[in-house]
């Protein structure tokens, strides 16, 4: 991973052989590059720099592109490859964009930069609705209705790339390497930017709700669309929209496009302000008018509202399980990722489509999960168990998956092994058990399968 001085010393080498030394912006007849973008892609545990996409003049030649040709200031080069547009996904033999690949396991690969604000035991800070061990933790992230510090920023993303080895277009001419290094003039988020933003202003509760909205491409108002509603955790809380959507996969992963492709759909993704739901199962005023929401929505496109679907982790969780229980005949099917709440409380959910995800190092989120699926299959629900390793492969998830599914419960309670969830090299101390489950919760396709499959007709 070249350093700043190592990247200004490779210029200042190639420089001495090299025959071009124009800035790598010149527009010239034989092709220099006029634009570069920064390509961001979102993981697990957030949004990362995972590529540059230079623009040339001219047609570039694939076979003949070397990564050794590029260098990224601070990040480790891991390909090259010719592109018909600023997408890797328009990979091709030649075009006019150079897509340069970068290791999302560089330590500066991660945008989310912490702006050092107040961070009591479960606050923002750890993750949302759960300090140390789970949602909740003493302190918690505060109350519903409660406005946090606002801890995490996402800066829009920017590199500095120099092309010190030659480029050949089609047309025969070789563009040499330049010792002038070059700055990305803009970014593309890949699937986020998919997302429209936009506001609803509630008339039932008088409360402005910023929210995400992700509408299937080539949308056809003769069909009738499912919709999935994603809440964030406590750590998610802001006031700039698109948050939500950098945190993390559970927007996200609906709205690739291969699960579009499969499975067409719907994503709504609010932006909450405020904490929504709190450890004495109490939410805030944005339940009701999150449920507006999709009213509204629903009134505006085409969609099934028997394909009404809702997920979200640790107070998205929570707020989750709160609408199951005020309005048990609103969601066709659950995915609750992280999340408990007052066992007492939960009859009504007795007859819901639930796949229940919780690991066994979330010191609240587990017992919590435990005491709720006890009360609903005391009042008669069908529940099947499992224990699953989350660092399997998508293999191995979709035989687990298999298993658990050939049983038919209309309730699924997952649980993740004792330290699975716990990257390599990290320590389980305080909220890592409980943040780790929704950086793979939301990777395992099977059970967003399993969630279209449910409807209420």
């Amino acid at each position: 991973m070249p350093t700043r001085r190592d990247f200004l010393i490779l210029g200042a080498g190639a420089g001495a052989v090299l025959t071009v030394t124009a800035p790598a912006f010149a527009h010239d007849a034989h092709g220099h590059a006029k634009s570069v973008t920064a390509i961001t892609e979102v993981f697990g545990d957030g949004v990362r720099l995972t590529a540059v996409a230079i623009e040339y003049n001219g047609t570039v030649k694939g076979e003949a592109l070397s990564a050794g040709s590029f260098a990224v200031e601070s990040r480790t080069v891991t390909g090259a490859f010719t592109s018909t547009s600023a997408d890797p996904a328009d990979r091709a033999a030649e075009g006019p964009f150079v897509i340069v690949t970068l290791s999302p396991e560089d330590v500066n690969a991660p945008l989310a930069v912490k702006t050092g604000g107040p961070q009591g035991n479960g606050g923002p800070g750890n993750g949302g609705n759960g300090g140390p061990g789970g949602p909740g933790g003493k302190g918690g992230p505060g109350q519903a209705g409660d406005i946090p510090s606002y801890d995490t920023t996402y800066p829009p993303a920017s590199a500095t790339v120099l092309q010190s080895g030659p480029v050949a277009l089609v047309s025969g001419h070789v563009m040499e390497g330049s010792a002038t290094p070059f700055e990305t003039t803009k970014v593309e988020n890949l699937i986020v930017d998919d997302f429209r933003q936009l506001e609803f202003n509630d008339p039932e509760t008088g409360k402005l709700l910023r929210y995400n909205l992700f509408v299937p491409k080539d949308y056809d108002p003769a069909r009738r669309y499912p919709l999935v509603l994603f809440m964030h955790d406590a750590g998610a809380t802001s006031d700039v929209t698109r948050t939500t959507l950098f945190q993390g996969l559970g927007a996200i992963c609906w709205a690739s496009p291969a699960d579009q492709a499969a499975r067409p759909a719907f994503v709504l993704a609010p932006q909450f302000a405020e904490i929504i739901a709190d450890d004495d199962s109490k939410t805030s005023d944005a339940l009701d008018a999150t449920i507006n929401l999709i009213r509204a929505l629903a009134g505006e496109y085409s969609i099934d509202t028997d394909r009404l679907y809702t997920t979200g982790q640790s107070g998205g969780c929570m707020m989750s399980i709160a609408m199951n229980i005020k309005y048990p005949e609103f969601f066709a099917a659950s995915f609750l990722v992280a999340g408990q709440w007052d066992p007492e409380l939960v009859r009504p959910m007795v007859k819901a489509k639930l796949w229940i995800l919780v690991s066994q190092d979330d010191s609240k989120a587990f017992p919590g999960q435990n005491a709720i699926t006890e009360v609903l299959e005391a009042e008669g629900a069908k529940i099947s168990r499992a224990t699953w390793d989350a660092r399997w492969t998508a293999g191995e998830f979709r035989a687990a998956f298999d298993a658990i599914d050939a049983e038919a419960s209309p309730i699924n309670y997952v649980t993740f092994a004792p330290g699975t969830v716990i990257p390599e090299g990290e320590t389980g101390a305080g909220a890592s058990g409980h943040r780790n489950t929704w950086r793979v919760a939301y990777t395992i396709e099977p059970i967003r399968e399993w969630i279209f499959r449910q409807s209420k007709a």
